[in-house]
């Protein structure tokens, strides 16, 4: 029988998951606000964009102020609005990561099958803006005489952009690799965790913990490693590089340590089970 204390345990752990799918959200649109206008802000330090703001810099000063370098105010807004996305982004996110924390506290107020359910809710809900949010955005730039700071190429992939791109290149097998274990295998083990809550009497959601403990230590973290890292080196090299860690990065992270919990939570449920 359902207590009313467990009736308002359950809602909150509810409303925690709405708050980190509001917050991942909010997250994301900011992420993705963040790397448009960094790119925008990238094609404006090209070479030949830097050449002409010079120009308009010099004619400015030239004319006594009476012609105004428009190139220069726009480029001020947008290192503004840029400034303004990445805060917004990494807020949002922090919030999201608070829901989730409170989320995991409640191992402590729970059965192990209610927490398998809700940890399982929250791992899918991390890996999911883990695979859509960028997770590295990496520039190659140079210092050019007369010229300033000029961005060379620019680049900002989430785990999803990083698998298309090498597609894309012909690396066909190292991306079949991480599309496996970066993508369908944590997407595979959070949906049977989900199961295994459900139907903890079903003699198959034994076999399907013990399978994913097996394999797990194949998959996420050294996969998700060389993942990021080959964001990296497939970009255009020629200059200093400048990495930048991204908002998706820590949901993808979030979801390893959540995963990996909550199949702690079911390996003992399951166990308590047999006994």
């Amino acid at each position: 029988m359902i207590t009313v204390k467990n009736q308002t345990l359950y809602l909150l752990l509810t409303l925690l998951i709405v708050v980190m799918v509001i917050f991942g959200s909010k997250a994301y649109t900011q992420a993705k606000a963040y790397e448009d206008a960094t790119f925008s802000l990238a094609g404006h330090m090209s070479a030949e964009n830097l050449a002409e703001f010079q120009l308009k810099d010099l004619a400015e000063t030239l004319s006594l102020g009476f012609y105004k370098n428009d190139k220069k105010e726009n480029l001020e807004k947008l290192k503004e609005e840029q400034k303004i996305y990445k805060k917004r982004s990494q807020i949002y996110t922090l919030y999201a990561m608070l829901a989730l924390f409170g989320l995991l506290l409640s191992f402590f107020l729970i059965s192990l099958r209610v927490f398998t359910f809700f940890g399982s809710m929250g791992a899918l809900v991390t890996l999911i803006f883990g695979l859509i949010t960028p997770i590295m955005m990496v520039t190659i730039h140079k210092e050019v005489e007369y010229l300033g700071d000029v961005v060379l190429s620019f680049e900002s992939k989430g785990v999803i952009g990083s698998i298309v791109k090498l597609f894309e290149n012909g690396d066909t097998v190292v991306a079949v690799v991480i599309l496996i274990f970066s993508v369908l295998v944590p997407i595979a083990k959070t949906l049977s965790l989900l199961f295994v809550s459900i139907f903890m009497d079903s003699t198959f959601a034994h076999g399907i913990v013990k399978f994913f403990k097996i394999i797990g230590k194949w998959s996420m973290v050294d996969v998700f490693v060389v993942a990021t890292f080959l964001v990296y080196l497939t970009s255009d090299g020629g200059g200093t590089s400048r990495a930048e860690v991204e908002a998706g990065l820590y949901f993808f992270l979030a979801y390893v340590i959540v995963s990996m919990l909550v199949s702690l939570s079911a390996d003992k449920m399951l166990y308590r089970l047999k006994g």
